[in-house]
């Protein structure tokens, strides 16, 4: 039986917060890493995605800043993202949880407008790591008074082009403060610079067991397309699922605005959301798809790393990535909070054959679709012709 936040030690101002969102009984991750982080251990965390990892961190830090002293008013906890969405939404859920003053520090924003936020003297701050570490750098966000650093998607935040910066405000801190780092997955190297990072104060690794929620809670589907249809395909299969929110992910920065204005001309509203996109654009977008104005985001990898979209009932994966994080990433972005969701790749021959192997090696099960006559159809269903099938993984070759 799930444990409630009471009895994890959580204050009672922390827990009506949550109460008054429907929030009631801690998750797996909740359970096992709340007491750990309360405590004051540095702790490294990988758990799935929807599994509740970021409250697992808030709630203990939000409740040692409220027993402990800051008379000086100067900020307590630093959290650490890589997306200016993902810290956009960690802000939220600090805003739901207090009043305490909060600060998000992003590039793309003048710098002095963050500077006179700092003035306002705020416990909590989020930002990104190159903005953070500048900060740093021109003494207007003090190091010294930090006494936790959440790193928010660890891994994103120590790949190539985010790790000189991470790593300089990592080792900018001092020694006692505390670290805490999360991720769905956690790879060898992030685990080399955070324990390097704690060479004086060991850092524990917990991995949580799987939920499967992969397996369990979300159908995948394959849809074959060749690759100048698949935009068509899309727009064929919205129209025959007409999905209540339907995330796309495509892997290349430039089909995000040619997707978007191909299903706008077809009168299929959606927003795009591009990694390089004008932050404010970027902001709108993520504003009205999250509120359900919008029922249809097109977005890109990095664009939507970590984000906890509510009631995303159906994912498209434009293209298949080699890498199997990429894939879980992606389709983790539906079936959440315990509801079913559909995750469909729309594929080229050399993709549907890749996603054969991907079946065999994640243990999924991946049923055919294709679309017929307006509706999406198992290929049994069809009146005639040929009846598709997922290709053999062990024939799975480059053409």
């Amino acid at each position: 039986m799930s444990k409630t936040f009471t009895e994890l030690g959580i204050g009672e101002q922390l827990v009506r917060r949550l109460e008054a969102t429907g929030i009631q009984t801690a998750t797996p991750v909740q359970e096992k890493v709340i007491p750990l982080i309360a405590d004051g251990r540095n702790i490294l965390f990988q758990s799935e995605t929807g599994t509740g990892k970021t409250f697992a961190y808030l709630l203990p830090l939000l409740q040692r800043l409220f027993d402990g002293d800051n008379e000086d008013k100067q900020v307590r906890l630093l959290i650490v993202s890589p997306t200016l969405e993902l810290c956009s939404q960690i802000r939220d859920q600090v805003k739901l949880c207090t009043d305490r003053g909060c600060a998000l520090l992003v590039g793309g924003v003048p710098i002095s407008r963050q500077v006179e936020k700092l003035k306002e003297k705020p416990s909590i701050v989020i930002g990104s790591s190159s903005r953070l570490l500048e900060l740093i750098h021109l003494k207007k966000l003090k190091a010294d008074s930090i006494k936790a650093l959440v790193l928010d998607e660890a891994d994103r935040l120590l790949s190539p082009e985010l790790r000189e910066a991470t790593e300089g405000m990592i080792f900018r801190l001092n020694k006692d403060v505390q670290l805490v780092g999360n991720s769905a997955t956690v790879s060898a190297y992030t685990k080399k610079i955070i324990t390097e990072a704690r060479i004086k104060d060991e850092i524990e690794l917990v991995e949580m067991p799987e939920e499967d929620v992969l397996r369990s809670r979300i159908e995948h589907w394959a849809l074959f397309a060749e690759r100048r249809d698949k935009i068509d395909t899309l727009r064929s299969f919205i129209r025959a699922v007409g999905p209540q929110k339907l995330l796309v992910f495509t892997s290349r920065l430039d089909q995000v605005e040619n997707i978007v204005q191909k299903l706008r001309y077809k009168h299929i509203d959606c927003e795009g959301l591009g990694a390089k996109a004008d932050k404010k654009k970027r902001k709108a977008a993520w504003d009205t798809f999250k509120s359900g104005k919008c029922k249809i985001l097109v977005t890109t990898d990095v664009a939507a790393r970590g984000l906890d979209i509510n009631g995303v009932t159906h994912v498209v994966q434009m293209d298949l990535s080699e890498e199997k994080d990429v894939f879980i990433h992606r389709a983790g972005r539906t079936g959440r909070a315990g509801r079913k969701g559909f995750n469909c790749v729309i594929g080229d021959e050399w993709e549907v054959r890749r996603f054969a192997a991907l079946e065999k090696k994640l243990g999924l099960v991946v049923y055919p679709k294709m679309l017929y006559k307006g509706k999406l159809i198992a290929p049994q269903q069809q009146d005639n012709g040929p009846q598709p099938a997922m290709p053999n993984a062990e024939s799975d070759r480059q053409p």
